[in-house]
This record gives C-alpha cells, structure tokens and sequence, in this order.
C-alpha cells in the first residue's frame, strides 16, 4: 500500500489525464497563449505548432499511460505497493528523487511525456523549460485537476552556458534525462555525481525506403510522395523524426527517377497545409543546391525547388557524402536492394531515431530496418506521430524513473 498522504498512482494517471484532455481543446486560453508562445520560439508556423500540440496532448490519454506502465513494470499497482511475479520476489518501484528533466531547443514539448512518468513513479521533479514556458503552463493547469501532485514538480528556466546555475540544479539529482546537442549533453554529464542515471538523448534524424511494390502505379506513388513530404517538411525538418533521406527501390512501375519530380509536387502540396516557418534558411542550404545543381548539370541527378514555399529535393546525390540534414531539404537515392540503403546507413555511422517503410511487410526490408540501429520502424507519413509508449531513443518510458525494491 502507498505511505501515509501519498497520491496512488491511479489517482496521479487520471489527474495527468484530465489535465492533457483540458489542452486538446484548441480553443482552451492557456493553449492559445502557449500557440503564440512557441511560434515566437521555433518560428513555426500556426498549422504546425497546432498540428504539434494536437499530437502531443491527444497521445497522453489514460489508457496509453497504464498500458506503457504495466508494459515496463509488469503493473500499476507496482508503483503502489508489492506485487507477485512469476518466478521471482514481489516488486514494488519507488521513484529516484529528485530526477531533472532537460527540454531541448526545437521539439515541442519534449519534455511533457518523460514528466509525466517521472511523476507516475511519485518523484519530485525538476523540468528545465524553454522560454515559450509550455511545461509551466502545463503543470498550471495540473494544478488544478490535482494540487498536491503539482506540487511536486518544478518548471524552471536556467541558461545552460551557466555553470553555477546549472551545477545548482543538477548536482543532486538521482537521475537526470535530457534532449540536446552532443555538446550540450557532454555539459551536463560532466555536472553530474558518479551515482546519477543519466540518460541522454543526442541528435539524431530518420531514413525511409520505398519498396518497388509500393511503387505499382501512379496513383500509388502520389499517394507515397504525400507521405514522405509531410514526415520531411514538418517542423522545418528539425527534430530526430524528421524525414532526410529517402532510398527508392528500382524496379517498380515507377521508377524512382520518376518518383522524385512526384516528392517534389507532393511537398508543394504538403506546404500549403504545413507553411514554411520564419526563420531564414541557413546558408548551407544554397551551398548544398548550387552544388546539387551543378552535379545536374553534368548529368549526374536532378533538384526540384519548391513552388509554394522554399524546399528542396535532390534526386541521386553522392552516396559517398552523408545526406542533408538541413532545413526542409530531402535527398532522394536509387537503389536496386535494401541492402545498399543499410551500406549508406552504416558508411556515414548514422544515428537513426526511426525507419520508415510503406504498408506491405517484405522480410528484407524489415531486416534491414532492424540492422540500422533506428530505434523504431513506422509506416512512412507516420514518423513524426509517435505512440507515447514507444521506447523513444530505445529508451524506456518510467524506467528511467524508478529503482525496484523487491520483498525476499
């Protein structure tokens, strides 16, 4: 049974629950006030923050909170008291106090579903915000569906280049979970007591590939092309499910020289519904076209420029140079087997987050997907809507935030 006072962890899933319902209403003025918030901080477009906050909060339902929980700790009622287990002692899971939790820069709202875990596992926590104070607003109205569980959490806003202000919030903590730059998580395991768990989640980005029987006609392909663009131009393509490198199998009713000019078109339309966001394009971006466009001009690939908004595709660059992991730029490679696209993955050493593949499962492919070190296979046109239970970064969800305590 839970100590005298504390929340039961029933309790504390419906509170996180009724709190995230209140934040699928668009119309609900603390989501209209964050809106403005984190457009003004990523330079995304309206369409795309709502698009982003709609994922967000609609994933963190009741029933996706207890199935993640029982799924990793074998029960619920684990997080409460001890519980039998199948050839083993009875467990219960206490949470590692204080844990902090780091947001990174671009993804929005990254830090709302390791913080709603870590209080799942009953720790105090202590979430590092960004300045569009998404994770405080949050917690505001947490507050109101459950003062006592609110005040276990504390949102905060700390410049990370600060050593002193860092040290202070991080020197304790039994676990630290944080979203960065390589540099930036090297700074903070570098603040961190021998003892802590720190688990860090780098930089990464995703890869598809498209099958020649997902390519049977031209209706087929329009409908992939879809796909593919909006998992590419979504959040600019930032983020580690952002779409950067799309292999096409030959073979196929069409073919994938044919298949590119279809991308290029299919982000045109994905751009009218997911406009560009107001940041400038870095000038990496000109330098990798003009380069893409001068390897055309020798015979050797294409580039498509958008129409409705800046976006690039280049069609067959060099497999000797990793792809572009730039603002809504996608690069398009031919290939005759999935085998060659696990070859690239593994000559540039990339950090895959996640696969993506058409419907229609091929041993092969699916092989392939497993052998690239991604951390999750998804139908393409899916990878930027993760489950809340998935094992993002092949981590776990509340793992993270508890240690076992088992009854001999």
């Amino acid at each position: 049974m839970q100590g005298h006072g504390e929340l039961a962890a029933g309790r504390i899933v419906a509170a996180l629950a009724a709190a995230a319902e209140r934040w699928c209403n668009a119309d609900f003025p603390p989501r209209i006030r964050a809106t403005r918030a984190v457009m003004e901080r990523t330079g995304y477009t309206e369409p795309v923050v709502d698009f982003a906050l709609d994922r967000l909060f609609e994933s963190i339902d009741r029933s996706a909170i207890e199935a993640t929980i029982a799924g990793e700790l074998g029960s619920v009622a684990a997080l409460d008291g001890f519980v039998e287990r199948a050839g083993r002692p009875p467990v219960s899971f206490r949470g590692a106090s204080p844990a902090v939790i780091v947001a990174s820069d671009t993804t929005i709202g990254v830090a709302l579903p390791a913080l709603v875990f870590a209080l799942c596992a009953k720790a105090q926590v202590t979430v590092k915000d960004r300045d569009d104070r998404l994770a405080a607003a949050f917690v505001e109205t947490l507050a109101e569906e459950e003062p006592a569980l609110a005040q276990r959490v504390t949102v905060e806003v700390w410049e990370g280049g600060d050593p002193a202000q860092s040290r202070a919030h991080l020197s304790d903590a039994q676990v630290v979970l944080a979203y960065g730059s390589d540099a930036a998580l090297r700074a903070i395991r570098a603040q961190l007591a021998a003892q802590t768990r720190f688990v860090a989640f780098g930089h990464r980005t995703s890869i598809a590939y498209v099958a020649r029987e997902a390519l049977c006609d031209e209706m087929a392909a329009i409908s992939v092309a879809r796909d593919a663009a909006r998992d590419a131009l979504l959040y600019d393509g930032d983020g580690c499910l952002s779409l950067h490198a799309l292999f096409v199998e030959r073979g196929g009713a069409i073919a994938p020289r044919e298949f590119a000019p279809t991308v290029a078109r299919a982000c045109d339309h994905v751009a009218i519904e997911f406009p560009a966001g107001f940041r400038r394009a870095p000038a990496a971006v000109a330098a990798y076209r003009r380069a893409a466009l001068f390897r055309a001009a020798a015979g050797r690939g294409a580039v498509y420029d958008g129409i409705v908004s800046p976006h690039l595709v280049a069609y067959d660059p060099p497999v000797d140079e990793p792809p572009p992991l730039l603002p809504r730029t996608l690069a398009v490679y031919p290939v005759d087997g999935p085998q060659e696209a696990l070859a690239y993955v593994q000559r540039h050493a990339l950090p895959l987050e996640a696969f993506g593949v058409v419907a229609g499962k091929r041993p092969d492919v699916e092989a392939v997907a497993r052998q690239s070190g991604a951390s999750r296979i998804a139908l393409l046109g899916r990878l930027q809507a993760p489950p809340l239970g998935g094992e993002h970064g092949g981590e776990g969800r509340i793992l993270p935030f508890v240690r076992a305590i088992y009854r001999q």
